[in-house]
Order: C-alpha cells, then structure tokens, then sequence
C-alpha cells in the first residue's frame, strides 16, 4: 500500500517525531521497574503491588487500544498523537508528585500510571501507521529503526537514571521524573506544528468487524499477546531481579540488568533494520522464542550472579524481533486495514504485556514460601524472585509453538 503524497508534508521531521514518542513510551513505561525497589522500601509496597503498577499500566493502554481500533481511522493523527505525548507528560507529573500530594501515595502512582499509560496507549496505537504512511524509500528499515527507537529509550532511560540515582541518591527519584517528563512536554509541541500523512485511502480501508470475523487476526493476536508477555515481563522486572534476587549494588543492576537487556533488544532490531527484508522471518523468531525461553531460565537458575546477568542481555536480543515481527507480518497479510488493525495488534500485546510481569510478581511474593531444601542457600526473596522470573519462559514456549502454525492459519 503506498504512503499518499501530501502537500507541505515534511518526511524527515515526521519521522524524528514519532521516533521521539517512541521514546516517550520507553521511558514512561520503564522508569516505574527503575523504582521498584526505592518504592518498595519507601512506602512498604510488596512485590505484587509494584507489580501491579505494571499491570495497571498495560491494562490501560489495552482500553485504550481497544477504544481506538474503532476511531483512529476517523480521527486526526495529529490529535492523537500530540494528546498522547500530552498525557504522557501530565502523568509523570502526577506520579513524581504521589509523595506529597496523595494521603496514600501507592494511590498517586497508580494514577499518575494510568495518566501516562493513556498517553503511552494513544502513541502505540498512531505512531507506527504514521511511519508506515510516510513517504520514504526504505519502509522496513523505517519501521524497524521507529522499534529500535524503544531499546534505545530504555537504555537511555536507565543509563541516565542510574547515573543520577548514584550521583544523588534514590530519595530524589520524583526531581527525576519531573525532569523526564519536559521530553513529551516538547514532543506534543513538534507535533502539533507537523502536517501528517492520512491513514489510509478513501474507500479502500478494511472494517474492524471484517478482521475480527477471521481466524488469522485472532491468531495474531494471541501471538501478540505472547510477545508482548515474553519481552515484558523479562524487562520489567530485569533491575530488579539483578538487585533483590542476584544481590548486586544498584547501579549495577540498572546497567548490567535494565540497561544490557535493553542492548540486546536495540542490536536485533538495528540488524532487522538493515537485513530485515534478505531474510525469512518466521524461522527467525521462532528461534528468538525459544532463546527468550532458555535465556529466562538461565536468569532464574544460574549460581553465578555474571551468567544471570548475561543471560538477561541475551533474553533482550531473544526478545528484539517477536513484537514488531508480529506486527510486520500481520500488516502484510491485512494491507488495507489502516490504523486499526494496528489497535488491534497492541492490545493483544498490552493483554500479554501486562498480565505477565504481575504474575511474576505474584510469584515472587507466593515462591518465597518454598521449601528449605529448594531454597537452598538462596534468602526466601531471593528464591521467590528467581523462581518468578522463571515463570517468564511459558508465554515464550507457547509463542514458539504458535509461529510453527503461523502459515496454515495466517498465510
């Protein structure tokens, strides 16, 4: 399907645009793992409750995803993508401010999680139909370099952070959000000055009711959500794994754990940028499947702190290609759906993304009661953790099965 050509259109600004709100949703989405142990300690939360904040998150983008599938074709981009940046700031606002403005501050983070998750919900759903109706001449190489463009958030993101949280002390953690929310704040403004691509050509878009009455889109979907659950999941709990449940300093686990799985993810989807279209797809991430599925064990069961740590390096490169793959191979079977079907396919990923890393959670708090003899000499947390993590490779085993089916039932 061709990008339409629009007069005083501006291809490159558009592109740095939607390559800064992926950004955004990166760095809303992670800053709240970067705090899981600061917020633990400081308001006495357990593992399920910081997980729920995860879980609070995705579940709101999937409404909002949702909500979308059935008006983003009938609704300006250019709103849709500046409210969204918009929220994204309003909500970091809202949950820097949770210690002093809330009686209950876990109150004002999960507020502040949903404000933010409604901007991050709105950014998933427009931003990559904008870049796939940019004119340009290397579509898949835009498309997966806009993907990359998450990785590098998250390790930005924890890069910057763990500097300021060892140059100043974890206490100060709001000034840090305060600080991170000016990047939306300017992101909702370049947006608003941009003229943006239509979605799609009059008369030609396939209907949302059309795509949910055949198998192959709710094939996709559970895919997605298996996705969103295998990459999710591993990096949202990645920092804190490496600190609670491996025993290393903080820097140490934002770097080496949020930090190098981030890496990892942002190698494989620069390489799929630039060999993405010489090589076939499925078998690729099949194999990746399977990775994040060793990888994750390898987290939870290594004796030595380093191979856990590698491993979760290795589980972002496993990761790099399920989410956007999906998305590539999916948009390839349905050409004409428009932004919708791009709704559609996040919120399968946000059911998966959200649900898992809070069942990690729930796992942590529950496996800390396991017996002595499978304890170990690991601590209660520690084995809760590891054995939570674990948890983690399910989703990715079932994806692997699911991309073996992938061309009878989608095509």
């Amino acid at each position: 399907m061709p990008p339409l050509e629009v007069a005083g259109l501006r291809p490159r600004a558009v592109l740095r645009a939607c390559y800064t709100a992926m950004f955004v949703q990166a760095m809303a989405v992670n800053l709240t793992p970067l705090l899981f142990v600061t917020l633990q300690a400081q308001f006495g939360l357990s593992f399920e409750q910081v997980g729920r904040l995860v879980l609070i998150n995705f579940t709101t983008q999937l409404l909002v995803d949702i909500a979308c599938a059935a008006i983003v074709d009938r609704v300006s981009a250019k709103l849709l993508a500046a409210l969204g940046n918009g929220l994204a700031a309003l909500g970091l606002w809202v949950f820097a401010l949770a210690p002093f403005r809330f009686d209950e501050p876990y109150l004002g983070l999960a507020l502040g999680t949903v404000v933010f998750s409604m901007g991050c919900g709105l950014l998933e759903v427009i931003i990559s139909p904008i870049v796939e109706r940019t004119p340009g001449d290397r579509k898949a190489a835009g498309m997966a370099l806009l993907h990359a463009f998450y990785p590098i958030g998250k390790v930005v993101v924890t890069v910057v952070s763990a500097l300021a949280f060892f140059a100043f002390g974890t206490a100060h953690w709001p000034w840090l959000v305060l600080a991170w929310s000016l990047v939306p704040a300017s992101t909702t403004l370049a947006f608003a000055g941009l003229r943006l691509p239509p979605m799609f050509e009059v008369g030609r878009r396939a209907r949302v009711r059309d795509l949910l009455r055949q198998r192959a889109t709710w094939v996709a979907l559970v895919a997605m959500a298996l996705a969103g659950a295998s990459e999710v999941a591993l990096a949202q709990w990645a920092s804190a794994f490496a600190e609670r449940g491996l025993g290393v300093d903080k820097l140490t686990a934002d770097l080496l754990g949020l930090g190098a799985f981030g890496v990892g993810m942002a190698v494989g989807r620069l390489w799929f940028g630039w060999r993405g279209e010489s090589v076939d797809l499925i078998p690729l991430m099949r194999r990746g499947a399977l990775g994040a599925a060793l990888t994750c064990l390898a987290m939870a069961f290594a004796g030595v702190a380093w191979v856990s740590l590698v491993a979760t390096a290795l589980a972002g490169l496993c990761v790099s290609l399920l989410w956007p793959g999906v998305v590539s191979l999916t948009s390839a079977r349905f050409p004409l759906a428009g932004a919708s079907l791009f709704a559609l396919l996040a919120a399968g990923g946000d059911a998966g993304a959200g649900l898992m890393p809070w069942l990690v959670g729930v796992g942590a708090d529950q496996f800390q009661l396991a017996p002595a003899w499978l304890a170990g000499d690991l601590t209660p947390e520690q084995i809760g953790l590891r054995l939570g993590v674990a948890l983690a490779a399910v989703p990715a085993l079932l994806l692997v099965w699911v991309l073996g089916r992938w061309r009878t039932h989608v095509g």
